[in-house]
């Protein structure tokens, strides 16, 4: 019995030490995985962002050959009606395929955005398709849509926690605006 005794400490020593690394170990392993499956939604939720840019500007685009003719000025290399209407629907239909992945993705503040941005783009692609008449000033629509991209930009940047500073561009598009409807021909 006293042999038991003064072993008693060693075994509980070991026994210690054995629960201490397992324990260790599970830890560092759920860590671990937390942070694969972190990386791995962050990646999907990028190629969402990026997605969903890509079709609004697609959208976008097109709306703005369709409109180049109500914008004095405008460097848009206008496109026949009939095919700039089909490639808005094939732009459209893509853009609502890319909107899922976002939703599901996608965090609330960078969802917001990005159906602001949507917004303000189906208000070129309205005056694109005839539905609505060209308002007084349609650089400021532009500006809107412009704007409307800084804040999806931003947020979808902050949501991915890519720092860097501003990459706003919305003030220099509207100055560029603004020197094409002053410069003389």
């Amino acid at each position: 019995m006293s042999t038991l005794l003064t072993q008693l400490p060693t075994l509980l020593g070991v026994l210690v030490g054995t629960l201490g690394t397992i324990l260790a170990t599970s830890l560092a392993d759920r860590a671990r995985w937390r942070r694969s499956q972190s990386v791995r939604w962050d990646e999907r939720r990028l190629d969402a962002y990026v997605d969903y840019a890509h079709a609004l500007k697609e959208s976008h685009s097109v709306a703005l050959r369709l409109t180049a003719d109500h914008r004095p000025g405008s460097r848009s290399h206008p496109i026949d009606r009939e095919e700039g209407l089909a490639r808005l629907a094939e732009a459209d239909a893509r853009r609502t395929i890319v909107w899922e992945n976002l939703l599901l993705l996608g965090d609330e503040p960078t969802v917001a955005a990005a159906a602001s941005w949507r917004d303000a783009i189906w208000q070129v692609e309205r005056l694109a398709r005839g539905i609505v008449e060209a308002p007084p000033d349609v650089a400021e629509m532009l500006t809107g849509v412009d704007e409307a991209r800084d804040g999806y930009y931003r947020a979808a940047r902050r949501s991915l926690g890519v720092r860097g500073g501003s990459v706003e561009q919305s003030a220099t598009l509207r100055q560029a605006l603004v020197d094409r409807s002053t410069a003389t021909p």
